[in-house]
Parts: structure tokens; sequence; C-alpha cells
């Protein structure tokens, strides 16, 4: 491995937490980056499972930081933000396998308007490469998110263009931004975490592109288990959390019946799927929190630049869409 830069332009995170062999090859594919001026903060979540231990060697570019417990995906995150100082920020997920020029290619493309202030990752299916993990987070005006053609064939992957954000999995912020937006809500602990923050972006004037040519090779849920009672559990909690706390006044009153209607029909998908329990808790915990996610609603709204014209053109309106779990990149402008 080559030695680290003088002056790192990124400060690359990577939270992990028991991610086994997976971790030394997302660290393999990081280290073999195209770009050199990068370092890295591997936050480690008090892991049991050897993985940190199994890595090897690393060069000068690449700090571990062992915590002592399991602070979650939010909070390992924000510890790693705060040890770095570069002015771009680029999540990585220790289940993604980052193409060569991946970081390169995510970085000259939210270099190239001064409105962007975050950047995702075309994520492809690392067990499945003939799909597609994800092209954005995208968001719908009821209250729910989901990542863009997650399992369609790549061959309908996007140009590079405007989505309402990216996935954390592999991501880019702009310093300035993340931090005055306050980082990454703590008490989400993971799930849904990148969505809330994306919106929060939104309403403080700043825009998320999605990069055609950064990829990476993603896992999905490879650490937590793709709908897992943990995975059910804290993506109810905080889908709602995050429609309460970010969407302005105006737009919670018009739709909540529409979150309320959605969250109905989760819990009947939830029951015939075999996951009611993680449901029900999950909303029970929405709730008994919704009075914190008050409290937070009015720092955050208050932080609004961002018309209610502009914010309803980055949400996702076709049913088509929501229903087919499909993309909406639109061809970038520099005026939206």
């Amino acid at each position: 491995m080559t030695a680290k830069a003088k002056t790192p332009e990124v400060d690359v995170i990577i939270v992990n937490y028991n991610a086994g062999t997976m971790l030394r090859r997302c660290v393999a594919a990081l280290a073999a980056q195209d770009m050199q001026n990068f370092r890295v903060f591997l936050i480690d979540n008090d892991s049991k499972d050897g993985s940190i231990e199994a890595l090897p060697p690393l060069d000068e570019r690449f700090a571990i930081i062992k915590l002592d417990e399991n602070t979650g995906f939010a909070k390992g995150n924000n510890i790693g933000v705060a040890r770095g100082s570069a002015p771009w920020i680029a999540m990585l997920n220790p289940d993604a396998y980052a193409e060569p020029d991946w970081l390169r290619q995510l970085l000259h493309a939210a270099k190239s308007s001064p409105s962007i202030v975050m950047a995702g990752s075309t994520q492809i299916d690392a067990n499945q490469h003939h799909l597609l993990d994800g092209a954005g987070d995208l968001y719908a005006p009821v209250g729910f998110a989901w990542r863009g053609l997650w399992h369609h064939p790549v061959e309908r992957l996007p140009q590079t263009g405007d989505v309402f954000g990216p996935c954390a999995a592999a991501s880019l912020y702009r310093r300035d931004a993340f931090e005055a937006a306050g980082g990454f809500d703590e008490d989400f602990f993971c799930y849904h975490e990148d969505v809330d923050l994306a919106f929060r972006l939104r309403l403080a004037g700043g825009r998320a592109i999605q990069v055609r040519e950064a990829v990476v090779f993603h896992e999905g849920s490879g650490v937590s288990g793709a709908q897992s009672p943990f995975a059910v559990y804290h993506g109810t909690r905080n889908r709602t959390w995050t429609f309460v706390k970010d969407m302005p006044l105006v737009l919670l009153l018009l739709f909540l019946p529409f979150h309320v209607v959605l969250v109905s029909a989760f819990v009947v998908r939830a029951f015939m799927k075999g996951q009611f329990m993680p449901t029900i808790t999950g909303i029970g915990s929405s709730l008994a929190g919704l009075g914190k996610m008050l409290r937070k609603r009015a720092a955050v709204q208050a932080t609004r630049k961002i018309s209610l014209l502009a914010l309803m053109q980055a949400f996702t309106w076709s049913p088509i869409t929501f229903f087919g779990r499909g993309a909406d990149v639109r061809p970038w402008k520099d005026k939206p």
C-alpha cells in the first residue's frame, strides 16, 4: 500500500460490527483506490468476531478506533467524522466493495456544482452481479423511502443525475453541510438515518447527485441480515420519526392520514410475512419517541431554506415507481 497523502481531501468512515471476512475485502478494495489523497477512520463497535484482528497490516492512511460498546451506525459514523477534518466525508459499509475508481468518480461528480452536498453510488448486488442493490434513496410524500431499482437488472441503471438522497452504504457528503445539519441522528441507531439526513440537507437547500460511474458491490444488510427482526424494527420506527421530524407542517398535516394508512398496510404485510412482532414493536417505539422527535422538529424546520414547491419536486410521486421500487434519477440542472 502507498503512504497516506499529506493533505487528505476525503475522510472515509467505515463502521464495523462483526462484519467477519467482509471487512477485509472492503478494506482491500479501499486501499486499491486510484486516488490517494484520502484517509480512513475504521470505527469498530466492540466486535467479537475477530474481524479487526484478521485485517492485514494497513498503511498510515488507516486509523482503527475501537469502541467499548456497539454505538450503532449513526453514532459510529459521527465519531469517525469528528476525528477527521477533510472537506469531504465518505461513508462506506463494511459489506461494500468499491471499484478502484469509486472515490475519484464520486468526488468528481460532487464537485461539479456548488449546490451538491451529497452524492450516491451505483450499488450492485455483490452475489448477483446482474442485479442492482440500489441507485439512490427515493422518498414519497406519504413518508416512505426506498433504494431505487433494488433488485432490478443492471441494464436499467440511469445516467448520473439528481436524486432525493444517497444510500449511506457508499456515499459522500460535504463536511460543512454535514456538520451544519448535525450529522446523523444518533437516536436512530441504524436504518433510515441516511434518509433523515438527506431530508434535513434538502431542507437547508442542499442537493444530491446519484453517480452512475461510482460503483460498489454491496452485500446488502450483510451484517444485520436482510429483513431480520432487527432491521424491520428499526426501519419501522425510524420511518415515522423521519416523517414527523422533517416534513414541513403543511405537508405533514396533508399527508399524515396517508402515512397512517401506510403504517397500517405494513402491519398487514408483516402479519402475512411473519414479521408482526418487530413491526408492531417498532410502531410502539415510534409513538413512544414522538415527543422527542417533535422537540427536534422545531430546530430542523428552523433551518429550512428550500421552498415547499422545490421540496415537493424532490419527492417521488409516481405510484408505478413507488410500488415497483423504480428509479427517480433526473437529468442534472444547476437550478432544480
